[in-house]
């Protein structure tokens, strides 16, 4: 399932439910200039997931190490007043991976429909993965799919923003920079991003959403969920292919870095 780049659709959410934590949030802001660059965070978070899920040892190695060295500065004592942050606490990294693994699989059943047990289950094991090649402990991660739905409803409710997160969210979803096909494709990114998010992220970050925007959401997804698993697989992985490739490259031969 990870391979298809259709779940890709679904990182703007991934986000807006990361930053929504605002240890996170924070960390974001006064770290990051991701919202000024969307496709270096987007490149980074894509080649690690795709390295862990799908690469080798040291090609996972590799994108774990490139991860923790961008981490290295991310951190913050509160002494200002905003949250105690380091993006190597494990409880900041299971929430992140979580909502990469919640996103990737809402936006598969929206075009595939629901996952027999069994696949869903091997699925569920997979992305731990994403934690764990990290600091999160293996026992951290929730043991199985009952426990992440009561994980994952818990941390819903312990959501917040702030006039610091919004900001970001608002330059996430109408970003400045980037080249003109991004800025082109964003009223569709907004769209989609919006419109996956669980209704009570929806409020916390006072986005529009209208019966309009539902009823353009909801055809869209309908078109993506005809028009997508139609396309041939090459097109559908071609994100992985790519990323694992730019991956190798970056790598000299003999070398760990």
């Amino acid at each position: 399932m990870g391979g298809e780049a259709v779940l890709i659709a679904a990182g703007g959410r991934s986000i807006l439910l990361q930053i929504a934590d605002p240890a996170i949030g924070h960390g974001v802001a006064g770290h990051s200039d991701f919202a000024a660059r969307p496709l270096d965070r987007l490149r980074g978070t894509l080649t690690y997931v795709y390295a862990v899920t799908f690469g080798t040892e040291d090609e996972a190695a590799q994108a774990t190490r490139q991860v923790n060295r961008a981490h290295g500065p991310v951190r913050g004592d509160g002494a200002d007043g905003t949250p105690a942050y380091s993006a190597f606490t494990p409880e900041l990294q299971l929430w992140v991976a979580a909502t990469l693994y919640d996103s990737a699989v809402t936006m598969h059943e929206l075009v595939y429909g629901p996952m027999e047990d069994e696949v869903a289950d091997t699925v569920y094991r997979e992305y731990a993965s994403l934690g764990t090649a990290l600091q999160v402990p293996p026992d951290l991660w929730p043991p199985d799919r009952a426990a992440f739905r009561a994980y994952w409803r818990r941390r819903l409710t312990e959501l917040r923003t702030d006039a610091t997160t919004r900001s970001v969210a608002v330059q996430l979803l109408h970003p400045r920079t980037g080249p003109v096909w991004l800025r082109l494709a964003m009223p569709l990114g907004r769209l989609l991003t919006v419109g996956l998010l669980p209704p009570e992220v929806h409020r916390l970050y006072n986005l529009p959403w209208t019966a309009a925007s539902q009823r353009r959401f909801d055809r869209t997804v309908r078109l993506i969920a005809v028009v997508y698993p139609a396309l041939p697989r090459r097109l559908r992985h071609w994100p992985k292919e790519h990323f694992l490739r730019a991956l190798r490259a970056s790598v000299k031969p003999g070398t760990s870095e």
